[in-house]
This record gives structure tokens, C-alpha cells and sequence, in this order.
């Protein structure tokens, strides 16, 4: 079970169920709701009606034994001291009428006169209102009726009704109450049938739905499942050539694999640069090491012949090569400039001319954010580049452009071509085939150079330079 639940697709199709569940359930009360009330207010006006006929008729002077009343429907006349006088017949048990009798009680013929001087006083009782409700004039029918409900038997029949109760006024007879029923039989089997139809339909539209709901989420997760079943594969097989299937739907679940086949590539890409780079380190730290391996060898036999300017620059060559690829490393994992260190390019391109030849420097005093030390490697590693393959003449300028700071590092060498200005910054790399790895390095100046500056939030590019030879260009945005 908790397995099952587990998926996407159970926990959409159980979420589908219940929002429509509850939507049906919602709906059908009000439908309930609505047809009871309307049905009930048809009855009470089938009960109102048939009130109001028997009012009019004791309003236009009939008698109680005169009154036409319906057999299939309970009637009541009720005189003002709660006395029944008229009923259906056949009417046998009646409730939520204003009297439970269902037999008339024989009332006076004439009513007792009074002088003329106690009408008077009557009408001002009356009018004084204080038993609260409205004083009727003789012959006249009350406009508002009240409804109860409840029920009654006629002639053995029980059933359930809406009473509707209309006071009049018969002349010389003084006020009754004309109490009709209208049944509410159709109301009753309207609702029940509702109520059957609805449960029966709503499980068997919940089962549709459920239904639907799994099918659609399943053909709408079958690609993801291919996405995943591929993945396992190529985390198993470990190879990272190997693609995620793309559908043609164009929708979230496309877009997923778009990504995914998009970090595929470039984890190749990174396994593929970190395999070159431990394999080219690799080269490149085996021939100092065997080199100073040789001269120690040959200095434990024969002490004379000890080439001890050799082995230290062997020595210091494979110092810097390790510190180089410590520096890359730590590159790599993501190492950046402490937030608030700052740095003056002036002050560093000053610092690491000092002692150069033929290095002029002109800039002016600006601060960047970000660490000295990487910078001061970045300008050391610039000015290496640049005196290799200057003829005379190397420039240091450190000038303000907008809110970046620009230092320009030229020099009058033969410049870089354009197809090969992106390929100088690949680790490794170096143009010069014939020239000597003492002479040249490991090809990891210029590698460093473009990552410290882009973990700076700069850039570095090559371009010509105004003597014919080579600029690099190193942009960082000033020191807030």
C-alpha cells in the first residue's frame, strides 16, 4: 500500500477521486437542497390556494356545513377560540395544524349583538394591537399566509403535507382560520429519487474518473519512466555518451529530458576534461621527476658528475607545476575570493614588474574586489606569457572603464592568430610545438588566468596589440 502510494500516478489519481468526490458531493446537496425547497413551495401553494377558496367562500357568507371541501385533501376550519367547525370528511388524524381535532363542533347560528357603543370599544381594541396580529375587515380574506409542515390521514391514507393557514373575517361570525394541506408525496419521491440516482452515478462516475485519471497520468509519465529506466542504465554502465529518449510533446516532461540530456553533456564534457587534465598532468610531472631521478641516480655513482643547477631547476619546475595544479583544483571545486578582500591593479602590476625587463607599466590606482594573491598570480602569469614572446618590448596599462577595471598586458611578439585566441586559454596547450617545455611551461598560465577571472566576476580575452604582437585584456568590476 504505502508502496503503491508512493507513485505519481496513484497520488494524482487519488487526488483527481477526491476533488471530484467532493465536487459531486457539494453539488448534489445543493441540487437536493434546491429541488426539496422548490417541491415544498409548490405544495405550500397548492395548500394556499385551496385555503384561499374555502376563505372566499366563508367570506361570501356560506355556513360551515356549506363548505365545499376537497375529500383527498385535509381541510380545517378553525373558529378564533380554537373550535373546529369545519373539516374534510373522512379526515381521521391531522398534525401541525393549529388543532389536532377532526371532528366539527356545532357553533351558534347568530352571532351575539352587542350595543352600539361596545363596537366602538371593540375597534379600539382592535386597533390597539396588543394581541399582535393584523385586524381584518368583515368579508376580507388575510394577505399573508403561514405554513407548517406535517401530517394527516384521510380515509386510511397516510401521508405527509404543507399546511398553508389564511385567517378571514366573516361578517357577524366573527375571524377563522382555514387550514389546507398540499402533499408533499411528489416532493418526497422527487428527492428519493434524487438521492438513488446520485448513489448510483457518483460511484460509477468516481470509477470513470479514477479510470481516466490513471490512463491519461500513466501515458503522460511514460516518458518520464523511459527518462529514468535510461538513466539507471547509464549510471550502471557508467556511460555518459548515452542519451535520455526526448518526446515530441513539447511540454514539461520534453523540457526534462532536454535538461537532462543538456547535463549528461556536459558531465561528459567535465569527465572528459578531467580525464585529459589528470592524463596530461600526469605527462607533464614525469619529466621533471625523471629527470631529477636520472641525475640523482647518476650522482649516487658518481659524485663528480653531480649537475646540481640542473636538478634545482628540475626541482623548482616541478614546485610550480604542483602549485599550478593545486591552484587548478582548487578552482575547479568552486574555491572563490573571500567577500569583502580588495586589491589595487596598480600596486600589483607595479609589484610584479619590479625587477622585469623591458616592462613598462602606466596605470592608476584602482581597487577591485577579491583575492591578492590570485590576481597578483593572474599579472605573473600575463607578463611570463608576454616576455616569452616579446621581441623588446612588454606594457602593463591599468586604466578605469565605466565600473570595471581594464588591464591590458602587450606586447610587440608575432600576437596569437585569431582561430587559436579561445584554444591559448585550454589547460595544456601551447602553440609553439618546437619550443622547449623549460622555455615554455606546462601550458597552465593562461588556464589559471582565465579562471581566476572568471571567479571574479571578469574576463579575459586576447586581442592584437598596437605594436603587432599580443594583448590580453583583463576587465573586473571596481570595489563597490
Amino acid at each position: 500500500m504505502r508502496r503503491l502510494f508512493g507513485s505519481v500516478r496513484a497520488r494524482a489519481t487519488l487526488a483527481a477521486t477526491l476533488v471530484v468526490a467532493v465536487a459531486l458531493v457539494a453539488a448534489g446537496a445543493a441540487v437536493l437542497i434546491s429541488l426539496y425547497s422548490n417541491l415544498t413551495e409548490q405544495a405550500g401553494t397548492e395548500a394556499e390556494r385551496t385555503a384561499r377558496e374555502v376563505a372566499a367562500d366563508l367570506a361570501g357568507g356560506r355556513t360551515s356545513d356549506q363548505l365545499l371541501l376537497d375529500d383527498d385533501r385535509p381541510v380545517q376550519v378553525v373558529a378564533e377560540d380554537g373550535t373546529l367547525v369545519a373539516a374534510t370528511e373522512g379526515l381521521e388524524r391531522i398534525s401541525g395544524t393549529g388543532t389536532a381535532a377532526v371532528r366539527p363542533q356545532p357553533q351558534p347560528t347568530a352571532p351575539t349583538t352587542s350595543a352600539p357603543g361596545d363596537d366602538e370599544d371593540d375597534d379600539d381594541d382592535d386597533d390597539d394591537g396588543s394581541t399582535g396580529s393584523t385586524t381584518l375587515r368583515p368579508g376580507e380574506i388575510g394577505e399573508d399566509a403561514s405554513f407548517t409542515d406535517g401530517s394527516a390521514t384521510v380515509d386510511g391514507t397516510a401521508a405527509d403535507y404543507r399546511f398553508a393557514a389564511v385567517p378571514v373575517e366573516v361578517p357577524d361570525r366573527g375571524t377563522f382560520t382555514v387550514y389546507a394541506g398540499g402533499p408533499l408525496a411528489a416532493e418526497q419521491s422527487a428527492v428519493s429519487t434524487a438521492q438513488t440516482v446520485m448513489l448510483i452515478g457518483f460511484p460509477l462516475l468516481l470509477g470513470v474518473v479514477a479510470g481516466v485519471t490513471w490512463l491519461v497520468t500513466r501515458r503522460a509519465l511514460r516518458p518520464v519512466e523511459g527518462i529514468r529506466r535510461e538513466m539507471a542504465e547509464i549510471t550502471a554502465s557508467e556511460d555518459l555518451s548515452r542519451r535520455v529518449p526526448e518526446p515530441d510533446t513539447h511540454d514539461e516532461v520534453a523540457r526534462l529530458a532536454g535538461t537532462t540530456n543538456e547535463t549528461l553533456a556536459a558531465l561528459e564534457a567535465s569527465v572528459e576534461r578531467q580525464r585529459r587534465f589528470v592524463a596530461d598532468a600526469s605527462h607533464e610531472l614525469r619529466s621533471p621527476i625523471a629527470s631529477l631521478r636520472t641525475q640523482l641516480e647518476v650522482a649516487a655513482a658518481h659524485p663528480e658528475l653531480l649537475d646540481l643547477d640542473g636538478a634545482v631547476a628540475d626541482t623548482v619546475r616541478l614546485q610550480r607545476l604542483a602549485a599550478d595544479l593545486l591552484l587548478l583544483a582548487r578552482l575547479d571545486a568552486g574555491e572563490r575570493p573571500i567577500g569583502d578582500a580588495r586589491a589595487d591593479l596598480a600596486a600589483l602590476a607595479r609589484e610584479e614588474a619590479a625587477g622585469r625587463k623591458n616592462v613598462t607599466v602606466r596605470a592608476e590606482s584602482l581597487e577591485v574586489a577579491g583575492s591578492r594573491g590570485q590576481l597578483g598570480r593572474v599579472l605573473a602569469n600575463l607578463l611570463d606569457n608576454a616576455q616569452r614572446h616579446a621581441r623588446s618590448a612588454v606594457t602593463v596599462v591599468v586604466r578605469r572603464e565605466g565600473d570595471r577595471a581594464v588591464l591590458q598586458v602587450a606586447d610587440d611578439g608575432d600576437g596569437v592568430p585569431a582561430a587559436d585566441r579561445e584554444r591559448i586559454f585550454e589547460r595544456f596547450v601551447r602553440l609553439d610545438a618546437a619550443r622547449s617545455r623549460d622555455e615554455g611551461g606546462a601550458g597552465l598560465g593562461l588556464a589559471i588566468a582565465r579562471d581566476v577571472a572568471t571567479r571574479h566576476g571578469g574576463t579575459l580575452t586576447v586581442q592584437d596589440a598596437p605594436a603587432g604582437g599580443a594583448q590580453f585584456e583583463l576587465r573586473l568590476p571596481l570595489a563597490r
